[in-house]
């Protein structure tokens, strides 16, 4: 009895043909075995590195910026109050000069001096105005451009910061020598205003995120 013989009942049964190997798909780079072919058509992202202390960049603001960002919107509002006062103190010298014209009828009369000076004071009083609605404007977009903005904004707002630092050290250097209570608590709220928003975007984590990246 053989085994070789395909009409005996005991022997080996016959093996299946084997395939032929699948040839490779050409146009298609073939992955090693072991490593999952990754999807054609999607770009894959790069992987970022984020900031000191971090894995990746922040998806939401930094608490401290977030700070900064609210006190630009309080110092804006300040800001527009104070404009529309200055403004409205300077209609009100507009309107001292225009009385005076009316009673002068000379240039030595003493109701020509008083007009000079109020319109001086018009113009003195409508400039300040004008600037504390333009610093107003910019605090405001400062502020807006936190979430997007990139190192324009964030250099921006580091020279807007220091410049308010000094300046509310100069009114509180001034409170002080005054020896008023109430002319020390502004100033030195605007000093603490001022330091926040100069040192927000300079810290590691605000670097970071004027730095990450936009798609």
């Amino acid at each position: 009895m053989s085994f070789g013989d395909p009409n005996n009942p005991y022997g080996q049964p016959p093996q299946p043909p084997q395939q032929p190997p699948a040839a490779p798909v050409y146009g298609y780079p073939q992955a090693p075995p072991g490593i999952p072919p990754q999807g054609y058509g999607y770009p894959q992202q790069p992987a970022y590195p984020g900031y000191p202390g971090g894995n990746q960049f922040q998806q939401s603001m930094p608490g401290l910026l977030m700070t900064a960002r609210v006190f630009l919107f309080i110092i804006s509002a300040t800001q527009i109050i104070g404009g529309l006062v200055w403004l409205y103190i300077a209609a009100l010298a507009n309107d001292v000069s225009d009385a005076a014209d009316d009673f002068g009828s000379s240039s030595e009369d003493p109701f020509s001096s008083l007009s000079d000076g109020a319109d001086v004071a018009t113009g003195v009083l409508a400039f300040i105005a004008i600037l504390l609605l333009g610093l107003a404007a910019l605090s405001i977009i400062l502020g807006v451009k936190f979430s997007k903005g990139a190192q324009g904004v964030r250099i921006t707002t580091v020279v807007y910061g220091a410049l308010g630092t000094i300046v509310g050290l100069i009114m509180l250097f001034a409170g002080l020598d005054s020896g008023l209570a109430s002319a020390i608590i502004f100033p030195l709220l605007w000093v603490t205003f001022g330091v926040i928003i100069t040192l927000a975007p300079v810290v590691p984590s605000g670097t970071a995120w004027f730095a990450r990246p936009r798609y």
